[in-house]
């Protein structure tokens, strides 16, 4: 099959959807598909050998975040040379509705389309303001798929339609087979977060203030921490005695994002909204490592409500202090935890995912196919 995906968001810089798509992409290839990805990106970025570069992107705010994206009359030429040229038997945008290469490629497109949505948006508001190019972009969508349950709820509640639920995948066997960070987790605790540091909604301040009020009690607890940002944000309201029991790590690599997993005994994911799954959280059940997280609806089902990992009550510091506490203290918790959790997620693995991904696009083909039959005979011209 020959297919074609889209990313609306720079593969320059890290992010969920980026390397979902990215993944997907490489668990087609390995199942013997023909994958072209058009992203936005420098030309002179290192990209994959799948991978067309649609050109720079800009920042935009959206959800919560800043989103760099795409769009504009030379990037519309591109997309529309890349879709003559592909000449897919199916098209699969992500994030069809952010303004972006996704939304230019849905309203150029002329076969079949599979629009995959991540976010879980629910302010209907936003969305009817902007209900006629919704429209638009809807009438030309196959089928769609979302990565969640809060997702497809936005789906049905919102835009006038379902979706499959599929959810985000996980390359298990690069997360659990990592070698840890030398000289990590040691003997003391050592507690793990990676994202956006100084984005309010991912919470790093809470596990601060908890690591901050653990820390004097217990000599050898260690917080390892990477992402974007600058060092001197990310130590503001750390005591100078315990900086030295904090290291930042940076931006990392995807094959440096695994180890840093699993060099950590806790992973803690302190968020306080805008999360439609938790894909950080499935990739540290596949390193084999036990979870705290906030208990956030998309989390909540993540964990099996608790059956896989710890859930704190969302944005309160001691309830978090606490959940971390009680995990440090009991190592048979922990590893029954991550137990469980190794079970959970070989349902994400991503040649589990990929086909179900591939079962979306033939029923999606199937439709087009039988739509242009019908057409013809209401129509011979």
């Amino acid at each position: 099959m020959r297919i074609g995906i889209v990313c609306p968001y720079s593969l320059d810089v890290p992010g969920g959807v980026q390397n979902h798509v990215i993944d997907l992409a490489e668990a087609l290839i390995a199942l013997d598909h023909e994958v072209s990805v058009l992203a936005p990106a420098d030309e002179e970025s290192v990209l994959p050998p799948y991978v067309v570069a649609a050109g720079r992107s800009v920042p935009v705010p959206y959800n919560g975040s800043v989103a760099r994206v795409s769009f504009g009359p030379v990037v519309t030429t591109r997309v529309r040379r890349w879709l003559n040229r592909g000449e897919f038997d199916v098209l699969h945008v992500h994030e069809p509705f952010a303004l972006s290469v996704s939304l230019l490629a849905v309203l150029c497109a002329k076969g079949p389309v599979v629009a995959t949505f991540h976010t879980a948006m629910m302010r209907s508001r936003a969305l009817a303001a902007a209900q006629g190019v919704l429209q638009l972009v809807l009438e030309k969508i196959t089928a769609r798929i979302a990565v969640s349950a809060l997702a497809r709820r936005v789906q049905v509640e919102h835009l006038a339609g379902g979706a499959v639920e599929i959810p985000n995948g996980v390359a298990v066997a690069k997360f659990a087979g990592a070698p840890p960070l030398p000289g990590w987790p040691g003997s003391g605790g050592a507690l793990g977060f990676l994202g956006r540091f100084t984005e309010p909604r991912k919470g790093f301040g809470l596990l601060r203030q908890a690591f901050v009020a653990l820390a004097p009690h217990r000599p050898e607890l260690r917080l390892l921490v990477a992402g974007p940002g600058r060092p001197e944000e990310l130590y503001a309201g750390i005591p100078d005695e315990l900086r030295d029991r904090v290291t930042f790590l940076g931006q990392v690599s995807e094959q440096d994002k695994a180890r840093m997993l699993r060099s950590v005994d806790l992973y803690v994911a302190p968020n306080i909204g805008g999360e439609s799954f938790g894909m950080i959280l499935t990739e540290a059940m596949a390193a084999g490592t036990a979870v705290v997280a906030s208990d956030l609806d998309a989390f909540r089902r993540v964990l099996d409500d608790g059956q896989v990992g710890e859930l704190f009550a969302t944005g309160d510091p001691v309830a978090l202090r606490e959940a971390v506490e009680r995990l440090l203290d009991d190592e048979p918790r922990r590893l029954a935890y991550a137990e469980r959790a190794g079970q959970v997620v070989a349902n994400y693995d991503w040649p589990v995912v990929a086909r179900q991904v591939l079962e979306v696009y033939a029923a999606a083909i199937e439709a087009t196919d039988g739509r242009v039959l019908y057409q013809e005979w209401a129509d011979p011209r």
